[in-house]
């Protein structure tokens, strides 16, 4: 299983991280074609070849003509949506927005739909969110882990006026990943956006034991005297190979005075904000009442989020949780062409080397309604299609 091992030894921000992608085999041309992929006109990409600290480093800017200041949740998802990005890009990217929107609103005492989001609603910002998501995609990487992040000092000049370092929403975004503060003067060192980033794709620390392929600096913009400003990105293969194990939370609550409709749609935000699944069964309360049991599976750094979120959104007066492990199998996301038609599927590779196929339901759906075919026929089709493209 390939994975990326995130080193922010001197923090992390978005444009940092896709000079380091860059670095260890991302295509320059398809960064330069990104804006344009997004929909974004007249930005140019530049990207060149700077020292960071005796270090060689890729360094990423965006060249970017008068835009909104900012911009809504809502409107940044629209934006997203329409780029064509493989579904899991997309949903990835939504998560570290939702983050952000979130982190945001519990700051200012608002609900996330209502933050403008100034410096993170910015194009160069979406630029590198997305960016970073779709380049470990193309890449390969199936997992990523990140070191501990250093944090910086001092204070930060922002949209709502001086703050201490790291900034109040960063903080929050980090909540549950290992930090520590300086180096001394570096000033602000993580960006909302390097913190979302860590927040979405972050599986914890580095695993004790993987084989290093590839490593590769991006460079911030501060160049400081004596030290390299720069993340290191470590693309390797996770030891053994033949899925990942790691341990996880899983939250659990019964419920029995609850609008199965409205429970429903909190089923569906709990796994907007990260979880990784969210299972309803039917369940025999006290006094024979029928009721849910909702079990939530997720990583620990978002256990107190995901556990505050089943308390306020639903009317279950408890919530237990308890360490689990799971095995999960390797696996990628591809695109196959199914009478013309464009379908994603998820290709996981089994212990005893064979690989197996699922296409994404909704692309199936949307090509039957297309074509006049049988869901059958079309998902059969696109199955058949990805496991002889993973044979080639």
């Amino acid at each position: 299983m390939r994975i990326a091992i995130l080193d922010p030894f001197s923090g992390i921000a978005g444009d940092m991280a896709l000079g380091a992608l860059v670095h260890v085999g991302l295509d320059p041309e398809w960064l330069r074609a990104l804006p344009a992929t997004l929909g974004l006109s007249g930005i140019g990409v530049e990207i060149r070849e700077v020292i960071r600290g005796e270090i060689v480093c890729q360094k990423v800017d965006f060249d970017i003509p008068p835009q909104p200041h900012g911009r809504h949740i809502r409107d940044i998802q629209t934006l997203v949506a329409k780029s064509g990005a493989p579904q899991v890009v997309r949903e990835r990217a939504d998560r570290a927005f939702w983050a952000i929107a979130t982190a945001e609103g519990e700051i200012h005492g608002m609900p996330p739909e209502e933050v403008h989001l100034h410096e993170v609603g910015a194009v160069d910002a979406i630029l590198d969110v997305v960016g970073v998501i779709w380049g470990l995609e193309l890449l390969g990487v199936e997992r990523v882990y990140c070191g501990a992040v250093a944090l910086g000092d001092g204070s930060v000049k922002a949209a709502h006026g001086i703050l201490p370092v790291p900034a109040p929403a960063t903080l929050k975004l980090l909540e549950g990943h290992p930090v520590r503060p300086g180096p001394e003067g570096s000033g602000e060192l993580v960006t909302p956006t390097g913190a979302a980033l860590v927040r979405v794709l972050s599986s914890g620390p580095p695993p004790a034991e993987y084989l290093p392929l590839r490593s590769g600096f991006g460079a911030g913009t501060k160049d400081f005297h004596g030290r390299a400003n720069a993340l290191r990105v470590i693309l390797a293969e996770a030891a053994g190979n033949g899925g990942g194990s790691e341990d996880l939370v899983e939250l659990v609550c019964d419920i029995d005075d609850m609008s199965p409709e409205y429970l429903a749609a909190v089923a569906d935000r709990i796994r907007d904000a990260g979880a990784l699944d969210v299972t309803m069964l039917a369940a025999a309360m006290k006094r024979g009442r029928p009721g849910t049991r909702l079990e939530v599976l997720c990583r620990p750094v978002d256990v107190q989020k995901l556990e505050d979120m089943l308390l306020v959104e639903t009317t279950t007066i408890g919530v237990r949780h308890r360490a689990v492990r799971r095995r999960a199998l390797p696996r990628e996301v591809i695109t196959v062409a199914v009478l013309g038609h464009e379908i994603s599927a998820k290709l996981v590779s089994l212990p005893n080397g064979r690989r197996r196929a699922k296409p994404e339901f909704a692309d199936v759906q949307r090509v039957a309604l297309a074509t006049g075919r049988p869901l059958q026929d079309i998902s059969r089709l696109a199955a058949t299609e990805a496991e002889r493209r993973s044979d080639a």
